[in-house]
């Protein structure tokens, strides 16, 4: 009976210090307190009912009546937003906490859970609930019509309409570059190794366009076309939203809005041996009212020259790059910074002392990269990812005599 008595106690005493080292937390720590949702980023647009007259909140029934509206905003990367592999690649990480979702999808009629609040302020442990209104054909569209136009269960217009099938209400301060900005400009270190840096506004209104021009004025340009076929043509607006032109997928077909001015030093076509090839590619941040790169803090612009022998041989080079260089680990921070300012002008410069006779070629090309090779294989990003774009190519033929 004792052996009996003393292998109860010893599986109790077993049993209890398993519990102390698997759940050590619960014995110490602090009950549990769920905190609210209090920062601008942890929110999203709350679920929303399909308005009266509409049979949907897609995209693709809006372009029913709002054709080349729609086959516009196919086409660009807002489009995209939530199908884009290299966030696909990002949200599978550890490290990716649950509102990294909210500007790309930012309805919560397209995100599958509600967030009611976070466990102790831990980003990590937010509280869950399965969301009723949850469309998942609708979240494939990531930022769609209904993510500007659609609040309070009703469609949000810049001039109002009493001839659409559904009620639309003016409200064209909520149309504005505030909305934009609402995930155009997020700053934040979240945790020491996850860093959210997108100052696009910050950088516009630090600068000489502020109070003239917003993000509206050069990334949906001013047209005149009817809102639907068979309606008069009215004042409107470009819904391409071109940025840096480098697409998502292959054939998205994305579009570039101009930024930069190149401007090239004279060549000659013929030089003396011992002459010096002096040339110099200048690029200006002429168009753009924030940086350029701007936004992801991962992009950058390479400006490459090559100076070729009549074999093809590379006999002088000369390489540049503008953009942000950082260290994610241990602790995310900024190493570098040489994005242009808006007006800033920056030379580009190839040297070399012609001493052999012959035929000569200088290639000159820059190219405008949303992500690094390393960067792309460490997201397992395949080949057929586009990381870059060529944005200015030049070659000039000269001989040395």
């Amino acid at each position: 009976m004792r052996k009996k008595i003393f292998l109860i106690i010893s599986a109790l005493v077993f049993g209890l210090a398993v519990y102390f080292v698997l759940d050590k937390a619960k014995v110490f720590s602090e009950p549990e307190v769920i905190m609210p949702l209090t920062k601008s980023w942890e929110k999203v647009v709350p679920n929303q009912k399909v308005p009266e007259g509409l049979i949907s909140l897609r995209s693709e029934d809006c372009g029913t009546c709002h054709v080349e509206y729609y086959n516009e905003w196919k086409t660009s990367t807002h489009a995209q937003a939530w199908k884009d592999p290299q966030f696909q690649a990002e949200l599978k990480k550890d490290s990716s906490p649950f509102m990294c979702i909210n500007c790309h999808v930012p309805l919560q009629n397209q995100q599958e859970y509600i967030i009611k609040g976070l466990i102790n302020g831990d980003i990590y442990k937010p509280v869950k609930e399965k969301n009723p209104e949850f469309d998942k054909e609708l979240q494939q569209e990531g930022i769609n019509c209904v993510s500007c136009h659609l609040r309070n269960n009703a469609i949000i217009g810049p001039n109002g309409s009493t001839l659409a099938p559904h009620k639309v209400i003016k409200d064209p301060d909520h149309l504005s570059e505030t909305l934009c900005i609402s995930c155009h400009n997020a700053n934040a270190v979240v945790t020491p190794t996850l860093a959210c840096t997108f100052q696009t506004g910050d950088e516009w209104k630090a600068g000489p366009f502020f109070g003239k021009k917003n993000c509206i004025s050069c990334h949906m340009p001013e047209t005149h076309r009817p809102l639907m076929p068979g309606f008069p043509a009215k004042k409107s607006h470009f819904h391409n939203f071109p940025a840096s032109g480098i697409p998502k997928f292959e054939n998205q077909g994305a579009t570039m809005l101009k930024s930069l001015d190149f401007i090239e030093s004279k060549m000659k076509s013929t030089y003396k041996v011992s002459d010096s090839l002096n040339f110099i590619l200048t690029l200006k941040n002429a168009h753009a009212g924030h940086r350029v790169p701007s936004g992801d803090p991962e992009r950058f612009i390479l400006i490459d020259m090559f100076l070729k022998d009549a074999q093809g041989k590379t006999i002088a080079k000369s390489n540049g790059r503008i953009g942000e260089t950082w260290e994610w680990h241990p602790v995310a921070k900024k190493l570098s910074d040489n994005n242009l300012n808006p007006g800033e002008s920056r030379d580009y410069k190839i040297s070399k002392v012609l001493d052999v006779k012959g035929k000569y070629k200088l290639e000159v090309v820059v190219t405008k990269h949303r992500i690094s090779d390393e960067a792309a294989e460490y997201n397992k990003l395949g080949k057929e990812y586009p990381r870059f774009i060529t944005i200015f190519e030049k070659n000039f033929d000269f001989e040395v005599k």
